[in-house]
């Protein structure tokens, strides 16, 4: 007679249905989207957002009313910037100590600098004026030497 186990065996190896050999790839169920942030606040990352709590809790709720500088203030306010940092502050940490925003800080600074950079042309027109007189100057007195050498030692 046969065995029992091996009878067993058969059995369950003929009812068990056999897996196919090439195995299909598994679809991803798609993970449920965050919810939009509302209208009024932007997505901020995780690192900002950060910030922006620590400014908020010390800044008021409220935005100050705009307000115009005059040339003056402007020049006081890059010069008092270009110190902090001179002295190892950082930009926006001086920007922020003048009361202006970056964005304000670089645009009068771009806006300021062909003035400082006209100045200096002028300086240089100046003195390449001033050279240019020395040198006929100089020519002059070279010119004038030269003749009273000839005259004394008798060559004109």
């Amino acid at each position: 007679m046969a065995d029992p186990q091996e009878a067993e065996s058969t059995q369950t190896g003929a009812e068990a249905p056999a897996k196919p050999t090439t195995a299909e790839p598994r679809k991803r169920a798609a993970r449920p989207r965050k919810a939009k942030a509302e209208a009024g606040q932007p997505t901020v990352r995780k690192s900002a957002r950060q910030s922006v709590k620590a400014t908020e809790a010390s800044a008021p709720a409220t935005r100050a009313p705009r307000k115009t500088y005059s040339q003056k203030e402007r020049a006081q306010k890059l010069s008092q910037i270009e110190k902090s940092i001179a002295g190892g502050a950082t930009t926006r940490n001086a920007v922020g100590q003048a009361g202006i925003s970056e964005q304000t800080y670089y645009q009068w600074k771009k806006a300021a600098a062909p003035a400082f950079e006209s100045d200096e042309l002028k300086d240089l027109l100046a003195l390449e004026e001033e050279n240019k007189r020395l040198k006929k100057m100089l020519a002059e007195r070279l010119r004038k030497e030269n003749a009273e050498l000839k005259n004394k030692l008798g060559l004109a």
